[in-house]
Formats: structure tokens, sequence, C-alpha cells
């Protein structure tokens, strides 16, 4: 279906409640071990060698041919009963608030390119879950941008899990020695590619995981990379999520740009993707309800962070050499994604609708052999931004 202008109304998600509203439902307890220890305590704990994953627990590889095209999207993609034990209101609940992002910065988009609307594609599977995946090509202003909705039943081994987190994290804690951990993941990601090189490539990612071991996490942010240094609108975008993250905590920026700075590293290269932003995971540190309600503001303040900035941009007149240089570093989004993203290797190893894993990826990119910019130039000043993260508020 195509999806442009106010004609399309997506079918809100039903919003579940309990006694506790929604925060951790009655049989569960937060308990405070420290900043990536904290975990909900089941009424059917595990015995002392660890839980062991049921007979109905769905395999590690789901298959890339599971998942069953529908031409109506579900009022919800998750359903109680589904996957393992946990908390089933927050994870109606962070649904419900991805479904509603997700409708707001597709039209945001669409508004901004003026042209093209987006192609919605719906898909189920048959152990639950599935996902919502809109994505923009041949735009006046973008190249294409997507935005992906996914719902996760699923199970990895533990050292996949392992190294698809921070050192130190034990996201399999409460499960048997060398048993694969049935999970629930709910997540919505995006990238903007615009035509523009003056308009800078955006992309966002906001999680939701909980295991049958009984832990659970946030993760996510959001980061922009572009081509050249614009320190006004680095300052305006690093500023919006500073001004976001402090409202919720006055460490949380300083934290996250760092982490991002960390995190969106081409190791092989030596440089970042981009020029950074904001990126946190394993947080579980504090009362879900109160991450909850940070992952919903600072997705809610995508389009603020970088609507003007490709207004200002999109009509930029640009050189051959230029638009060159933009498809080569486009060619380090593809390295970064393909090698070291964690979101596209999670995809890959429990066997995700491969569309939309590698929606990510840019239409064109370039390689040139040993490529290195003259010293003085504008793409020299934004290597070296990229090597040296600098501050930008």
């Amino acid at each position: 279906m195509k999806i442009g202008g106010t004609s399309f109304v997506l079918a809100a998600a039903a919003v579940v409640t309990s006694a506790n509203g929604f925060g951790v439902p009655r049989g569960f307890a937060v308990v405070r071990g420290g900043a990536s220890s904290s975990e909900l305590s089941m009424s059917a704990a595990a015995t002392d060698e660890g839980k062991k994953a049921g007979p109905d627990a769905p395999p590690v590889q789901l298959g890339w041919d599971t998942h069953k095209p529908v031409t109506d999207a579900p009022a919800s993609l998750v359903r109680e009963g589904d996957g393992p034990d946990g908390n089933y209101p927050m994870r109606a609940k962070f649904e419900q608030m991805c479904r509603d992002a997700q409708v707001k910065i597709t039209q945001a988009i669409s508004d901004i390119d003026g042209e093209a609307t987006f192609q919605e594609d719906c898909w189920v599977r048959a152990n639950g879950g599935g996902g919502m995946s809109r994505v923009l090509q041949g735009g006046k202003v973008f190249e294409k941008a997507g935005v992906n909705l996914s719902v996760v039943y699923g199970s990895m081994p533990q050292e996949a899990l392992a190294a698809a987190t921070e050192r130190g994290v034990d996201r399999a804690k409460g499960m048997a020695p060398g048993e694969r951990v049935p999970f629930f993941a709910c997540g919505l990601s995006s990238v903007m590619h615009p035509r523009n090189p003056m308009a800078p490539t955006m992309h966002f990612n906001y999680r939701y995981f909980e295991t049958d071991g009984g832990v659970w996490w946030f993760g996510g942010g959001t980061d922009i990379t572009p081509c050249y240094v614009d320190e006004d609108d680095m300052k305006h975008f690093h500023g919006t999520y500073k001004e976001v993250c402090d409202k919720h905590d006055p460490n949380y920026y300083d934290e996250f740009s760092a982490w991002a700075d960390r995190y969106f590293v081409i190791q092989h290269r030596n440089e970042t993707r981009g020029l950074g932003g904001i990126f946190f995971d394993d947080q579980n540190d504090r009362d879900p309800n109160t991450i909850f309600e940070f992952s919903k503001e600072a997705l809610g303040s995508v389009i603020k962070a970088y609507g003007p900035i490709v207004e200002k941009h999109k009509n930029d007149e640009y050189t051959q050499k230029q638009k060159e240089w933009q498809l080569m570093r486009r060619g380090r989004y593809v390295e970064f994604n393909l090698v070291y993203d964690r979101g596209t290797v999670f995809g890959l190893k429990t066997g995700g609708r491969i569309e939309s894993i590698l929606m990510s990826l840019p239409e064109t990119a370039r390689w040139e052999y040993d490529h290195n910019p003259e010293p003085g130039t504008p793409e020299a000043d934004f290597i070296d931004a990229c090597k040296f993260p600098r501050k930008w508020c």
C-alpha cells in the first residue's frame, strides 16, 4: 500500500493496563544491583542450575521465509501469552509508542520531501510477532528513507547474546549454562539518506528486550552522519538531545554522547561513521517506566533535531566532486553497518526479514582506492572530526 498525506490512519494498538499501571505487573519486582544487573524476579523461579528453554521456545534461527505478508497490520503485534513470561504491559506500551512514532515521523519526512510517499509492508510470524516496514525511494529530497517496526519472539545462544551487548553485562542471567535464551524484543529503527551531499544522513533505533531468565533492558539512540562539518547544524542536533537528556538525568548527555562516539567507530578505518549523537544500551538501573519515558521523549525528538537541518540544505548547490565525496562516505556507512552494527548482526543471526534488515543501506555508494582528501579542504576537516570527536554543546 502507498501512504501519503493524511489519508492513512493506523489502527491504534490496544494498550493493556493492570492494577500496577504500566510498571512492573504483579508477580514481578525490580531488584537493583548496579547499573547493569537489575532483573525481574519471576514467580516461576529458576532452579539453582538455572532455567531451561521450554519445549515451545522458538529455534535460534527463525528462518528467512517464516514471515507471512499481510495486507492490513493487526491492531497489535504483541499478544499476551506469546514468548517468555515477562512484563506484558510494558511490551504493549512500547510497541504502541513505536507505532505512533512511525506514523508521525514518516508523515513529517514525506512533507519535507514534497513528492514521494512511503510504501508499507506488514508481516506476521506463526510463533508471534511480526513487523511493519515503511520505505520511501526515489524522492525529490530523499534518495531512500525507511522506518521499521519489529516485534520478535526468538531465542539465541548465550555466546551470541553476550556478543551483542556491552562487555560484562550478563543477559543470559537466570538461564542454565549453555541453554539457549528465549527472548522478546520490540524496536523502531530508521535511516534517512538525502540526495544532497550537504544534507546529512540520520539514523535512530529505540528498543526494549526481555529474556526468559528474567533480564530486561532498554536501548537506543539517534545519530547523525553528514559529509561536511556545519557547526550550527551540529549544535542544533546535539543541543536538542542534550535538552532531552538533561530533563531526565543530568549525566545522560555526557554519558550517552560519549557512548555514541565509542560505538559508531569503523575500527578498520580508525574513524567514526559520523558526528555522533546519543547511544545507550543495557539500561535497567531504575524503574522501567522511568526509562520508557526517556526513550519516548528521545524518539519523539527525531524530527525536531533533524528536520530543520534537511530543510536548510535540501536545495543547496553542489559539485560533482562533492557528490562523489558523499558516495564515498556512504561506502563507510555500508562498512560499519555490515561489519559492526549490532542490530544488523542480531537480525542476521536470528533470521530476521532480510529486506528490513538491509533497509539501512543507501541505494548508491562508492569506493576509491587509497583515497585521502587534500589537507585544508572541507573534506579533510570532516575526517579530522571523525578521527578526533568534537564537543558540540
